[in-house]
């Protein structure tokens, strides 16, 4: 038996532990310090603490960050699980940064609290290739965002979709560790690279089969992949607008790199063959199937949206169909493709919620109709809320377009048998098109309907605008010179 080294146990989650400190530190001081303070004062306080926590996880993670295995895979330090901890702090800062202009609650403490045990919880499931702390490690994750969508008290579709999404998630949950403790069965192990072993094989066994639908529908429903988003649009629609961005964007990235993990490095001899000619069970066909439902139903029922996170909801169900064609081709550049992808679109994606958020406080809702004239009532938001628009239907220059043109392009450059996923490349191409036509809805009435009769200017918070201009610029930034990202990925997968 190995004697475990607690030095280095230590050393790998102290990241994840200056989290739960400043947490934990985060709800104290509100409890007992500011609570008589308003609400605005409190949440500016407990971002400002919470931030420097975060910051200095980066910090920790950039300075003692030498790669090591703990415990067989249960926590693994590379410079990729790094980049992607690192993206995911600089998630949660600017989520909270969105919130600190916020009045939906009086419960400050609790709320950031939450946002850094989500945090945490996705750092230790990307840091590990151990299906046991993969899925506590999910759970932990889930709780904390079921909390998070329920969290606005005095609206009942908040408690309505908190409550679908944690019977849905329950529901995964099952799925997952069914699937779980089938590759546990057929291979004595959890770790990942070992279950490839027990598990690849032509032909594959019925039972792992049985596994592999388990194990994607698990963690379908956390990408929100068809047939299993129905959670997203309540989640979406319901939840505070600070909250959705959070689900949409920090759990995204998280969700998609583990499903990768999974499958290239658990499955890796299971894909079985996708092809007309030469069909073979396996992991392969069961992405393919997901990524195609997802793209069509995604956007065609986004079309018919008069809501705006609803609409933004099924274009997220549509992106993940987009998502997944990036560990289709089970290489590099394929998971570089996706990792790119994913990291620039929650960018995008918090933006659009930012601007969502703040003409819900004016307008009470967030319906198309109340986005009337918005250019003439802020034009500096409008300005900002076209670039996200424009950037998640991928028009040039912004980063939406070299993200997709680099992870459909990676889906056709698997030799012979991906040629036989073109098909699935030109519908991406074309429901593309489609989401195009629902952005352009939005578009067109912040830039050519008149303004609701009696609806004045808009007063946007300043670290609201602050953070929103900032995103936007990034977004145009990364567009024109994605290789500053994309270099960055590419030399942690090294």
């Amino acid at each position: 038996m190995s004697v475990i080294d607690f030095s280095q146990l230590l050393r790998l989650v102290a990241p994840e532990a200056i989290l739960v400190i400043a947490a934990l530190l985060v709800l104290t001081i509100d409890l007992m310090v500011i609570r008589k303070s308003t609400i605005r004062s409190r949440f500016l306080a407990g971002v400002s603490l919470a931030s420097i926590g975060c910051a200095a996880s980066i910090y920790w993670i950039g300075t003692a960050s030498r790669p090591a295995t703990f415990l067989g895979g249960m926590l693994v330090t590379m410079p990729l699980t790094n980049l992607v901890q690192i993206a995911l702090i600089a998630l949660a800062i600017l989520t909270l940064w969105i919130t600190a202009d916020s009045t939906f609650t009086e419960h400050v403490g609790e709320y950031i609290l939450l946002v850094l045990f989500a945090t945490s919880g996705m750092m230790f499931l990307v840091a590990s290739q151990n299906i046991l702390l993969i899925f506590i490690a999910l759970e932990l994750l889930s709780l904390s965002l079921y909390a998070l969508a329920a969290f606005n008290k005095k609206s009942p579709r908040s408690a309505e979709g908190g409550l679908k999404y944690f019977l849905f998630g329950g529901m995964s949950a099952a799925f997952l560790l069914f699937g779980f403790s089938l590759f546990y069965g057929m291979s004595g192990s959890t770790n990942l690279a070992e279950i490839a072993i027990a598990v690849g094989g032509s032909p594959l066994d019925p039972l792992a089969l049985v596994a592999i639908v388990m194990t994607a529908a698990g963690l379908g429903f956390k990408v929100a992949a068809v047939p299993f988003h129905l959670w997203a649009p309540d989640v979406y629609e319901g939840a505070p607008a600070q909250s959705a961005a959070f689900i949409a964007s920090s759990s995204k990235v998280a969700s998609f790199f583990i499903l990768a993990q999974v499958i290239l490095i658990g499955l890796a001899g299971a894909g079985g063959h996708a092809g007309w000619s030469s069909h073979r069970p396996g992991w392969l066909p069961v992405i393919e199937v997901m990524a195609a439902a997802s793209m069509v139903l995604g956007n065609l029922a986004a079309i018919v949206q008069t809501s705006v996170r609803r609409l933004l909801a099924y274009s997220a169900i549509g992106h993940a169909g987009y998502m997944l064609l990036g560990i289709l081709p089970q290489s590099r550049q394929g998971l570089s493709a996706l990792l790119f992808y994913v990291t620039t679109y929650a960018l995008t994606t918090i933006g659009a919620f930012a601007v969502v958020s703040v003409v819900e406080e004016k307008c009470g809702e967030d319906k198309l109709a109340n986005f009337a004239g918005l250019s003439r009532r802020a034009p500096l938001l409008s300005i900002c809320m076209m670039i996200f628009l424009l950037s998640l239907a991928g028009v040039p220059p912004l980063v939406g377009f070299f993200g997709k043109f680099y992870l459909f392009a990676s889906a056709l450059s698997g030799g012979s048998g991906m040629r036989d996923m073109l098909w699935l490349v030109v519908l991406a191409i074309a429901m593309s098109a489609v989401s195009l036509y629902y952005y352009l809805q939005v578009l067109k009435r912040i830039y050519v309907a008149t303004p609701i009769e009696g609806s004045g200017a808009i007063r946007v918070p300043g670290i609201t605008q602050f953070v929103t201009c900032l995103l936007a610029v990034l977004v145009l930034a990364l567009g024109c010179a994605p290789q500053l990202l994309l270099a960055l990925i590419q030399g942690a997968m090294q």
